[in-house]
């Protein structure tokens, strides 16, 4: 156990600084080292976790309940595209006009597209209807 003046001159004299570690316990825990290397450090390794961690965005794709088969497959791949990259795939089913009254074929529709896709997805939200809109969000599988 040092003084603080003692500890204060011998960091003076090593060229370093006099860092509180712990103040709230008694007696207080000091470092000498060099604080403006320690601050770029910590800065440093923050910068790299952040470059590490991944950003999943959400992607939306928007279908209609009579969409024809090549439309349907055109989507399901552009779906299959976007939870390969790892993003979230909002499914929005938009009814028009008369087809409100025919949801259970927009139901059918994306049954058929968790099927096509149930490789690489998961189903994260289930089919809600909201208005004139059906929406279901998908999620990439685990990686194992």
């Amino acid at each position: 156990m040092l003084s603080f003046e003692a500890a204060l001159e011998r960091a003076h004299a090593a060229g370093l600084d006099l860092v509180e570690i712990a103040g709230k316990i008694d007696p207080p825990v000091c470092r000498i080292m060099d604080f403006g290397k320690f601050q770029y450090q910590e800065c440093k390794r923050q910068r790299e976790a952040k470059r590490k961690q991944i950003q999943q965005k959400v992607k939306e794709v928007k279908m209609h309940p009579n969409i024809d088969d090549n439309d349907f497959q055109t989507k399901a791949r552009h779906t299959i595209a976007f939870l390969e990259k790892g993003d979230k795939v909002k499914v929005l089913l938009a009814f028009r006009g008369r087809e409100m009254a025919h949801v259970d074929l927009g139901m059918q529709v994306l049954a058929r597209l968790v099927t096509t896709v149930g490789e690489v997805a998961v189903v994260d939200s289930p089919a809600k209807q909201f208005g004139r809109n059906v929406i279901m969000v998908l999620a990439p599988k685990p990686q194992k």
